[in-house]
């Protein structure tokens, strides 16, 4: 049975707002409550960039090799990597990692590229990412937010290996 969940009630846990179906954990239908943050889980880079090289920003084989460089120098494990170039001109990519995400927006008109860069655990640096796309891109400046994810006790505590599914 699937508990009911209400998105009016600040009161649920993260775990039953988005379970990760694969994890060995059980679904709880009374998770913890938001207050008992135990960990950071991640830390989540939003990067603005400005004043890019528009031609690097409407290249896509170019973004992918950027993306590549990216997450390799920021010690993530690129699982997959999904590109589309836009008519008349503009790229979106999507790295996914084995920490999580790495996605970008591009602008070529207006030299703008919108980033976000997401990694859990320790061995990660996304600040890294952002860095190298920035550099990559030729951005005459940028605007770089950054913040930790926190985890509720109800995941932290939780077993995080993946199951296996039957063959």
């Amino acid at each position: 049975m699937v508990p009911e969940v209400r998105l009016d009630s600040m009161n649920h846990g993260l775990s039953c707002l988005h379970p990760n179906p694969g994890w060995k954990a059980a679904f709880s239908a009374s998770p913890a409550p938001l207050s008992t943050i135990t960990d950071a889980v991640g830390k989540h880079c939003i990067l603005e960039l400005y004043e890019c090289d528009p031609s690097k920003l409407d290249d896509e084989a170019f973004l992918r090799n950027a993306i590549t460089t990216a997450a390799k120098r920021a010690g993530a494990t690129l699982l997959n990597l999904i590109t589309h170039r836009f008519e008349p001109q503009g790229v979106t990519g999507l790295a996914l990692l084995a920490e999580s995400h790495i996605s970008i927006h591009t602008w070529p008109e207006s030299g703008y590229a919108a980033v976000d860069v997401f990694t859990c655990g320790d061995h990660t640096m996304p600040d890294e990412a952002c860095r190298v796309l920035a550099k990559e891109l030729g951005s005459g400046r940028h605007k770089l937010t950054s913040f930790r994810r926190e985890t509720p006790g109800s995941v932290g505590l939780s077993d995080r290996e993946p199951a296996l599914l039957p063959a």
